[in-house]
């Protein structure tokens, strides 16, 4: 039953980006792919919350949390076939743990974070928060963008997660990206 949370055994590279809400993850995660002529994994919890708000008017709820891991496992185990050079991830199950212990009073589905913890990429690009804060129908936390940011770079540190911070406009944050993937490409 665990099963549809881990990873498939896959032969590209995976690399994602992490970080808080409206930080450009998305809109980085296109550019790369476009620029390796690859696949991106899109949020899926964009779309399961967004689908949600639409239909019920309500926010994520801790019963949420397993579904939207659910259904990002099975996005990128199907995504991850359709490429043997570079894998990018627009997010993973880490970063919902950061926001189900950010959320909900430190607490994290065991399962979610057994996978979160076990599910392994080569690199992860931490989003700084020195883009413009864009609202939309689900983002919820202006005011709250070091505390969060916060959250997600002790996460990839207590974890000894590979990760590089990405700063700057979208050209420069591109440009940092490509450096650091290009060298795992050689390796």
């Amino acid at each position: 039953m665990e099963e549809k949370y881990k990873q498939e055994p896959s032969s590209c590279i995976k690399v994602v980006l992490f970080g808080p809400e409206s930080t450009g993850k998305t809109t980085l995660s296109r550019q790369l792919a476009r620029y390796y002529n690859s696949v991106w994994v899109p949020e899926y919890a964009r779309e399961y919350l967004q689908n949600k708000w639409n239909n019920e008017r309500k926010t994520c709820e801790p019963e949420d949390l397993l579904p939207i891991a659910e259904g990002q496992m099975k996005l990128e185990n199907k995504l991850a076939k359709k490429t043997d050079s570079i894998l990018i991830c627009d997010t993973d199950l880490l970063e919902t743990k950061v926001y189900s212990e950010a959320y909900y009073l430190g607490s994290c589905d065991p399962i979610l974070e057994k996978y979160a913890l076990e599910n392994t990429y080569d690199l992860y690009f931490l989003t700084y928060i020195d883009t413009p804060w864009e609202a939309d129908d689900l983002r919820d936390k202006p005011e709250d963008r070091e505390e969060m940011f916060e959250a997600f770079q002790n996460e990839l540190i207590k974890n000894k997660k590979p990760y590089v911070l990405l700063k700057g406009d979208k050209k420069q944050r591109l440009k940092t990206a490509v450096k650091h993937i290009d060298k795992l490409l050689k390796k």
